[in-house]
């Protein structure tokens, strides 16, 4: 009976889930699994791989406790990836370099044809398999509006004229659904690269303006409920994903909205005292640089718009002078970029 058990487990479909992380966002990273965990269905087998550049063996061990029959985790060392291009990465606000990753993951793990690549600042309240299980056709992506760009005048005007992208469909990069087969067939990464070496756009969002423009026209929009970022839009569908993508967090701030279901299962992580701790220390001193820093990334953001040199007027609108909007920009790319892998 054990041997047939077993062998029911072997045949359940693997659904590859990543996050990046430093040792920083470990509790963070905790929280999150254990609400994806709790809510997953048990008709599949998990494989959790955590993409880092170092974390250390005592938080690797708590994080691993969460590995069961159905769950497996893996700490992947993204560094061989990461370091030949790290110097042209953009660390801005609260971004960190960690973003950049979930661009690379095709190219570190090529068994794989599809992944699911999330933010650790999530809860997870739906089944995440269903998200998985998504039919992506021939998009690159899925994922959801980016709400945050898409009501703010200036991020919306950021996206339209310096990116030239519908704000609409620009989607929030933390809650991705990636179709790893499109990213080869299209040379993702070697474009990103490409782009990177020769003009290291200014950019108030990096990695997510990268992907957008570089997906554009081939990006599946998702109801939020799929990616509800803690913004007072509208519900779309059930809620299955929280993603506190401000700058203000639950563990630093009161008046988070949503912010209740990250207590909820922070209360049940062996990381919430220290949670507690870091928020008790989270003085009127930080709350008022980092209140400024959100002054800053929306004045940033303006100055973008208006510089000449912006990702649209530089790819899109000096390439073609008739109906620039409608231009095919992986097409365009396509004739920058040698026949060669550029990593």
């Amino acid at each position: 009976m054990l041997n047939m058990l077993n062998i029911k487990n072997e045949k359940r479909k693997e659904i590859p889930i990543f996050f990046a992380t430093d040792d920083n966002y470990i509790p963070f990273l905790d929280i999150a699994i254990r609400s994806l965990k709790e809510n997953a269905s048990r008709n599949y087998n998990y494989i959790i791989h955590v993409l880092n550049t170092g974390i250390k063996q005592e938080n690797i061990d708590v994080i691993k406790l969460h590995e069961d029959n159905n769950f497996k985790i893996d700490f992947y060392d993204a560094t061989n990836f990461i370091e030949p291009v790290k110097n042209k990465l953009q660390n801005v606000y609260h971004f960190t370099v960690e973003m950049y990753y979930r661009i690379f993951i095709e190219k570190m793990f090529p068994q794989y044809s599809k992944v699911l690549y999330l933010d650790c600042d999530i809860i997870v309240l739906g089944d995440i398999s269903k998200l998985y299980n998504t039919p992506l056709g021939n998009n690159l992506v899925a994922g959801c509006t980016c709400r945050i760009v898409y009501d703010h005048p200036v991020f919306n005007q950021y996206a339209r004229e310096a990116l030239g992208l519908n704000p609409r469909n620009y989607f929030n990069s933390g809650v991705l659904l990636m179709n790893l087969e499109a990213f080869r067939y299209h040379n993702i990464v070697e474009k990103f690269i490409y782009l990177m070496n020769t003009y290291n756009f200014d950019l108030v969002d990096p990695d997510q303006a990268y992907l957008n423009f570089l997906c554009n026209g081939r990006a599946k929009i998702l109801p939020n409920g799929w990616n509800k970022e803690a913004v007072p839009a509208p519900l779309e569908g059930d809620l299955n994903i929280v993603h506190y993508a401000l700058y203000k967090k639950p563990w630093q701030y009161d008046d988070v909205l949503n912010g209740e279901y990250f207590w909820h299962y922070a209360k049940q992580s062996p990381f919430y005292d220290i949670i507690l701790k870091q928020k008790a220390e989270f003085t009127d001193e930080k709350r008022a640089a980092k209140d400024k820093a959100n002054v800053a990334i929306v004045e940033h953001a303006e100055k973008i718009i208006k510089a000449p040199n912006t990702m649209y007027n530089i790819l899109v609108k000096n390439k073609q002078t008739e109906k620039p909007f409608s231009v095919d920009i992986l097409s365009i790319l396509d004739t920058f970029l040698s026949a060669g892998n550029l990593i």
